[in-house]
């Protein structure tokens, strides 16, 4: 009979297939259980998404500021898809981490995000770039079959524009349906994006307001929409604090 296998040797296993996987897609050498990288890390201007194509559908200069690291942040203001995958992202872990993930993602791969790419890629390699430590959410796999079904919808819904989820709605109502139409997005994280999408990114159809309510109010501090700054992230924490505390009262 033959000898189990350890935990230890089934970790190292796992391990190197991750590496292999990741070396693969990113045309890395595999030597051993060590990835050589041969191709220099991705480099995304500051005035351009990460497809290479100028990002679309945003009303006058914006900059957000989600992940509080400068070059994440960056890549969510410029680029459509990295914005959506970092919301999808963003349930049951820091929200920080959460938008960061789009950065790290295209890091990952070797090269910009790719709609369509992502959206064909082989599940198990996908899942295995999610996994790699550290893991780009809590329970990395499901996350990489969310953000595959996410692309998949905006190649055949929006022709591979991830812009399209908001530049062809023509009512604030219609923005509310598309965003809730995704994957991973409930009613109130879509009326979040909507507000999100409102306040900050000039995003504003007739009836936005209307439609993400509560969060579209001006001066509020209730969610990532109203995330400008690291003062206003504090905020924001402390009136969901107050408001779990009061479901507990």
């Amino acid at each position: 009979m033959a000898a189990p296998t350890s935990t230890r040797t089934q970790a190292l296993s796992r391990s190197t297939a991750i590496g292999a996987a990741v070396a693969r897609l990113a045309g890395d050498k595999v030597e051993g259980r060590y990835v050589v990288r041969v191709r220099p890390p991705v480099t995304i201007g500051p005035d351009r998404c990460s497809s290479g194509r100028r990002a679309s559908g945003y009303g006058g200069d914006v900059g957000l500021h989600l992940s509080q690291i400068a070059e994440a942040d960056e890549l969510l203001t410029n680029d459509p898809l990295a914005l959506l995958i970092g919301m999808v992202l963003d349930q049951q872990i820091p929200l920080e981490r959460a938008f960061a993930a789009p950065l790290e993602l295209a890091r990952r791969l070797g090269r910009s995000l790719d709609v369509v790419e992502l959206a064909s890629f082989d599940p198990d390699e996908l899942a295995a770039v999610f996994s790699i430590q550290p893991a780009l959410h809590r329970f990395p796999a499901a996350m990489a079959q969310r953000t595959q079904k996410l692309c998949q919808i905006i190649i055949d819904s929006y022709g591979g524009d991830a812009a399209g989820v908001w530049t062809t709605a023509a009512d604030g109502r219609q923005l509310l349906k598309q965003v809730a139409a995704l994957p991973g997005f409930g009613m109130q994280k879509a009326k979040i994006f909507v507000a999100l999408l409102g306040k900050q990114l000039g995003v504003t159809p007739p009836g936005w307001r209307e439609a993400c309510e509560p969060f579209g109010e001006d001066g509020s501090y209730r969610s990532v929409a109203d995330i400008v700054s690291p003062e206003s992230r504090i905020k924001v924490r402390d009136f969901k604090k107050q408001m779990k505390a009061a479901a507990k009262a």
